[in-house]
């Protein structure tokens, strides 16, 4: 059974899509042990709690120092022993501790199709604002290992959304999140949690 830690920082829509794939089979020897948000006031926490799932804040704030809220992070992180960290909304630019000591064992969802509309500054509804600046008529999201950079480890799953005419920043969002983020995010856990696919060269590979 892989056991997954999901740091999220706001609603938690993905960490729901996690839930609700685990509940009905869609994510399969799989099962969540913790959630962990920088934010107080996350919705994700509740979703948690309502689910029956250990959840902590640990806020920079609540810190002197980003090295002691780092020490905070990591010691949370050991203590629950996940085989697998999803980052589904997080907001804080992880240690480099935390990269090298689960390196290939932490997954990102991304708001866009890599390597369009990513990298530093990008997040939440800024990459759907710029997608529609830059008038693109296809946008999606990807999920991905995390490594050193910034949306730039192996690409695990891609899935594209159509961009409508009368789009917002908002309601694009929702349709990237309804019709890829929720779909792709599961479904890159479930195969990491069957053995399917692995890392070769800086590249994720499908295993038959």
């Amino acid at each position: 059974m892989l056991k997954v830690l999901v740091c999220v920082s706001g609603g938690g829509t993905n960490l729901q899509a996690i839930i609700d794939s685990i509940k009905d089979g869609r994510i399969r020897n799989a099962e969540i042990v913790r959630v962990i948000s920088n934010n107080k006031n996350a919705y994700a926490l509740e979703r948690a709690k309502e689910n029956g799932i250990a959840g902590t804040c640990i806020c920079p704030k609540d810190y002197g120092s980003r090295d002691e809220f780092h020490r905070a992070f990591l010691d949370a992180l050991r203590e629950a022993a996940p085989d697998l960290i999803v980052l589904a909304g997080f907001l804080v630019v992880l240690p480099e501790e935390m990269i090298k000591e689960y390196k290939n064992r932490i997954i990102n969802i991304h708001p866009s199709l890599i390597p369009s509309f990513c990298g530093t500054g990008f997040y939440g509804l800024k990459v759907h604002e710029k997608a529609l600046e830059r008038g693109v008529k296809i946008t999606g999201a990807t999920v991905h290992f995390v490594d050193e950079g910034t949306d730039t480890g192996p690409i695990i799953a891609q899935k594209p959304v159509q961009v409508k005419e009368d789009d917002t920043p908002e309601t694009l969002q929702k349709r990237v999140m309804e019709e890829a983020e929720w779909i792709i995010l599961p479904q890159a856990i479930d195969w990491i949690a069957n053995g399917m696919i692995e890392v070769k060269e800086g590249r994720c590979r499908f295993l038959s």
